[in-house]
């Protein structure tokens, strides 16, 4: 997945331009964000926030992490029983609800991504769990008019079909179709394109390709292609359900790790350690994280790649057109981490000391903005879900010549174009000259 930089304020019009330059599948990967340093209005001395405050929000923050990795977990179990029930007998009504429940599960994983950025434990992990865009040709059957990423060894290899595939002149075995092979094919044959397990590849295999281009309608897989025997569609039926088995279950114990991480009362997990470090640790990571998916990965990757580009294929949720929902979460997720809130998935909602408690203190304007801003683009994203609730999906509303479609979504880009600049505002009046953690001089 490409992951562009947090840019500085005075840059965020320019970032956005050069986001828009994607070309689909062939465009080139590239790195994590680059370390930048906020441009924002002059920030409040050092220690203008009291210590056990910034403490109290960086505990709850942690708090509701563990609280959304929890639902995430939660939710792919109960995918993982869809998918169970649904090899058991697999027919429309099962195939549906295994959809369903995939649906659902994304909703409190999306709102999980605000905590990757700022925390490399979650974004060296994130690879396995929801990259895209993927070559699904390195899974299963493509139709002839497939566009893969250019230079990929892997593209068209077929998993499913071949128990053994071809990457340049190397020959990979893949007879055994476990957990822990199909972790092994992550960006086979150095191609990032090469994604074999996750979200998206389960995505896959429940609705397969969406072949409607920028018109109505998603991915049609049929539930035969899971039938074994009489009226099996697909060939090598056996296979694609070890497959679809595994990845859940590799799905279901990718999360079961990451909410380990961050338990509560543990000595030596990754939560520990970051409740230890100085508050002024987590809050740099809180508002990196919150900037960089606000700017480089929702506004610039998610969102004007696939505009510019007038390309489904580059769409977050390209096979079940959840795309709306996606973005939208996405946004939820940065919101959350801003105010200190958090809607379980059971209806329970989370609050505690928070980011904006502290702006507000030290600058109320700058926290009320900051608010504002988050609500508008809350508004905006909207917008697209429900226009995806009446029928005009996201691949529809970037297509060339939908003029009114292509605005709804450049008013949700410039809507996180300007939350971005308010959350360097914000970090600036806490003492925050630099979101990078890894440039932190940590100085509070």
């Amino acid at each position: 997945m490409i992951r562009m930089p947090l840019a500085t304020a005075s840059l965020l019009a320019i970032a956005i331009s050069l986001a828009g330059c994607g070309e689909g599948k062939d465009k080139e990967k590239t790195a994590a964000p680059a370390p930048v340093s906020s441009t924002a209005a002059a920030p409040a001395a050092v220690g203008n926030v009291d210590e056990a405050a910034a403490k109290a929000v960086v505990a709850h923050y942690a708090d509701m992490v563990f609280a959304v990795y929890s639902d995430a977990e939660s939710t792919a179990k109960t995918l993982q029983t869809a998918v169970d029930a649904f090899l058991a007998k697999p027919n429309a009504d099962t195939l549906k609800a295994a959809r369903a429940a995939w649906v659902a599960a994304r909703v409190p994983y999306l709102q999980s991504e605000v905590f990757r950025f700022g925390n490399t434990i979650i974004d060296d992990w994130e690879g396995q769990v929801n990259a895209w865009p993927l070559d699904e040709g390195l899974i299963d059957y493509v139709d002839k008019s497939y566009e893969h990423a250019l230079g990929n060894p892997g593209a068209t290899a077929n998993i499913i079909a071949n128990p053994e595939i071809q990457i340049g002149e190397d020959k990979v075995d893949v007879k055994d179709i476990t957990p822990e092979k199909l972790a092994s094919l992550n960006e086979l044959g150095g191609s990032e394109a090469n994604v074999a397990t996750g979200y998206h590849a389960i995505e896959f295999l429940l609705w397969g390709q969406d072949l409607n281009g920028t018109g109505p309608g998603a991915g049609n897989r049929p539930a035969s292609d899971y039938l074994e025997g009489a009226g099996a569609t697909g060939g090598h039926n056996d296979r694609r359900r070890a497959y679809l088995k595994a990845v859940t279950q590799l799905l279901v114990s990718d999360l079961e790790e990451m909410v380990g991480n961050w338990k509560p009362n543990v000595a030596d997990n990754y939560r520990a350690t970051l409740e230890a470090e100085p508050a002024e640790t987590g809050l740099r990571k809180m508002l990196f994280g919150m900037g960089s998916l606000s700017l480089g990965e929702l506004a610039g990757e998610r969102m004007k790649v696939s505009l510019e580009a007038n390309s489904p294929e580059d769409e977050q949720d390209c096979f079940s057109d959840n795309t709306h929902n996606s973005h939208f979460y996405d946004a939820k997720g940065i919101r959350n981490v801003y105010l200190g809130e958090y809607t379980r998935t059971d209806g329970t909602k989370m609050t505690g000391a928070s980011l904006s408690s502290l702006v507000a203190k030290a600058d109320p304007a700058a926290d009320a903005a900051l608010k504002a801003d988050l609500a508008a683009t809350e508004a905006k994203i909207q917008i697209m879900v429900d226009h995806a609730n009446k029928g005009e999906h996201y691949d529809q509303l970037i297509a060339a010549g939908n003029t009114a479609g292509n605005q709804i979504v450049r008013d949700a880009i410039a809507a996180l174009v300007k939350q971005t600049g308010s959350i360097e505002t914000a970090a600036g009046k806490l003492g925050i000259k630099d979101l990078n953690p890894d440039n932190a001089d940590h100085e509070f």
